[in-house]
């Protein structure tokens, strides 16, 4: 368990690098627009990076390789654009994602048009997030008071509060915190009173419920 409510160094530096899952620097970048202190540890690991990288032997590259990724970059700016313009005519939920921060926002409008939100409980919705094929990730939206049936974790999550804020059996969690959990954690994470919680969710297992729920699940998956 992280008791800083941030990832760490390690996982700054291997953000730096490149390594990282998808779904993971989704969730690095974000907490970074967040937080000031991990906008400088990016830095510091950017740097870092950038010096052993110096000592790299060049590649070629392939015939028209820098025309085709500008030709890429291109594609991807003007599609979100249009996605943009028509998810901000919808519903209350689209107009929320458009306070979210970026690179957050972008990717949650586009699979709000996409997938839609899904009913997960009473005051708990949850938008799929399609980033990444080897783990599960969640926009979660909390009202206050509400939260999660308690579970455990087939692996590890990793919970990042974009907005409001929620508390569970290892603490409190606010803007640009991460809880992680792995299968020796039981929680019931709760959204604070006051306002929604809005919190981005990365897991590479199921989620294992407790008491009745756990039983149909077994029954029912």
């Amino acid at each position: 368990m992280s008791e800083e409510h941030d990832f760490g160094e390690e996982f700054y530096s291997a953000y730096a690098a490149g390594s990282l899952d998808p779904a993971l620097t989704l969730l690095i970048e974000t907490q970074a627009s967040l937080k000031a202190d991990v906008r400088k540890e990016l830095l510091i690991a950017d740097a870092v990076a950038g010096t052993f990288l110096e000592s790299e032997a060049p590649a070629p590259m392939s015939f028209r390789a820098a025309e085709r990724a500008l030709e890429a970059i291109d594609a991807l700016q003007a599609q979100p654009a249009i996605e943009r313009k028509a998810s901000r005519m919808a519903s209350r939920m689209v107009d929320e994602l458009i306070r979210l921060p970026e690179p957050l926002q972008e990717i949650a409008l586009q699979n709000s048009v996409q997938s839609g939100w899904k009913y997960a409980g009473k005051g708990l919705r949850v938008l799929p997030i399609d980033v990444s094929a080897d783990v599960t990730t969640e926009l979660l939206r909390i009202e206050p008071g509400c939260g999660a049936p308690s579970h455990t974790h087939e692996g590890s999550e990793y919970t990042l509060v974009v907005s409001g804020g929620f508390t569970d059996e290892f603490g409190a969690y606010g803007p640009g915190d991460v809880s992680i959990v792995g299968s020796d954690h039981t929680h019931r994470p709760v959204a604070d009173e006051g306002e929604i919680c809005f919190a981005l969710a990365v897991r590479d297992g199921n989620l294992k419920f407790d008491g009745l729920l756990g039983v149909l699940q077994k029954f029912f998956g």
